[in-house]
């Protein structure tokens, strides 16, 4: 029986001819990574070990992101204990001003390629899996360890196989097809699952967005999310690679737990309602709805790239957000936020009345910078809305494409973005 993308890495890293699901495996792993959040936890957990120190300091990752820069003395503290520890170990360290948010800047700075094993305190992890990685989410605990061994045990999942055949309607993106996958499978659809993404709709898609799809695959609980690396993942990689790679590519007679095939050229864009990204309906659901907004977020490791920002900034410019809106935008790194300026994405975002924040997570968590009060609505180009996730518990999110979320900045209410922009600014 042949194996899937996800157990082909899995096997070259734990030495063996071939893994099959079930099995309980100890693996090298390439990259660790930990945050401002899970970093201070796995810390304590490495010092207990006893160890001096990390297996390798090129390997090892901390990157501040979700409440850096701090909001408060208890986050402050804990952006402390991650700094120090990266001065006193030398592992890499990217401070506030470089950095940004870990599943956006790592694979920008290449320290993520094709074949590798990446383990990271962090649940949208996932995302990386676009470059044909096998990349997973950890426990601080589990992290500890890695970072002292270079191993990590896991089971091997089974792997569930979505297709998606044709070319998407002219506002679909990435966004829509897996807030479609996940509205459809729920959202403990592919739970310790690794999902493999195929099809001719993700051949005509940048890395841009190949990313926003593998980092929602947590939100349908699996374990990794995959997709094999082509010319368009290998451009992206070739600049930037800080080791050598290996692409990896499913057997013809891999075995698969299920498989769900989708006609990318129907899929309309996609709203999750609140409070579940399984809870969606298309535009076209909405059109007689009467949703009024209080904030739009543009941003988090799901759409805040290039290619993001430029879409939303299109149906912006020249164009003011809604009265009583705020829309708050925030480029996923530093080097984003800078790329974004020299093309004057920034100008056009506050020209049109957008506060534009350096790089961080967030609203996105209900950090900072943008928390929800009781009874607001957000419209987010983010991955999550459940109950409390950007705030008060009684606030609502819906999450979007960045162009609906652009739209809704400037109509006040979740619109098309043909209402904004007229249908023959498109045709």
């Amino acid at each position: 029986m042949g194996m899937t993308l996800a157990e082909k890495i899995l096997a070259a890293h734990c030495g063996k001819k071939e893994v099959s699901p079930g099995d309980l495996i100890n693996a090298k792993v390439d990259l660790v990574m930990a945050n401002d959040i899970t970093a201070p936890i796995a810390i304590e957990q490495f010092k207990k070990l006893g160890v001096s120190e990390v297996f390798d300091k090129e390997r090892v990752v901390f990157v501040p992101s979700h409440f850096l820069p701090a909001r408060d003395i208890a986050t402050a503290a804990q952006g402390k204990v991650m700094r120090d520890f990266a001065k006193e170990s030398g592992i890499v360290y990217y401070e506030i001003g470089q950095a940004g948010i870990e599943h956006i800047l790592l694979p920008w700075k290449g320290h993520i390629v094709p074949g590798d094993l990446y383990c990271g305190a962090d649940s949208h992890t996932p995302t990386c899996g676009a470059l044909g990685a096998f990349a997973c989410g950890m426990g601080s605990t589990d992290i500890a360890v890695t970072m002292a061994t270079g191993e990590t045990w896991m089971k091997v999942p089974e792997t569930m196989r979505l297709i998606y055949h044709g070319k998407m309607p002219t506002w679909t993106r990435s966004k829509d097809l897996i807030l479609h996958t996940i509205g459809e499978i729920g959202t403990d659809g592919a739970t310790y699952m690794a999902m493999q993404f195929e099809g001719e709709a993700l051949k005509e898609m940048s890395m841009d967005a190949r990313f926003t799809m593998t980092n929602m695959a947590a939100e349908a609980g699996a374990k990794a999310g995959l997709m094999v690396a082509d010319e368009v993942t290998l451009e992206y990689v070739k600049p930037r690679a800080k080791h050598e790679w290996t692409v990896y590519e499913p057997d013809p007679d891999a075995h698969y737990a299920s498989t769900y095939e989708f006609d990318a050229s129907t899929i309309e864009p996609t709203i999750a309602m609140p409070f579940s990204p399984g809870n969606t309906k298309t535009i076209s659901e909405l059109s007689n709805e009467d949703i009024k907004i209080d904030q739009v977020f543009i941003g988090s490791c799901t759409n805040a790239r290039m290619e993001d920002l430029r879409e939303a900034a299109d149906i912006m410019r020249g164009r003011k957000v809604a009265e009583w809106v705020r829309c708050i935008v925030i480029p996923a790194t530093q080097d984003i936020f800078k790329e974004a300026l020299k093309e004057g994405l920034i100008e056009v975002f506050t020209e049109a009345g957008c506060q534009v924040s350096a790089a961080t997570c967030g609203p996105c968590l209900g950090g900072h910078y943008g928390v929800l009060a009781e009874g607001e609505r957000c419209v987010s180009t983010s991955n999550r809305n459940f109950p409390g996730r950007m705030g008060h518990p009684k606030a609502e999110v819906f999450l979007v494409n960045p162009p609906l979320a652009a739209a809704a900045a400037i109509a006040g209410r979740i619109v098309h973005p043909e209402e904004v922009i007229g249908k023959a600014a498109v045709s």
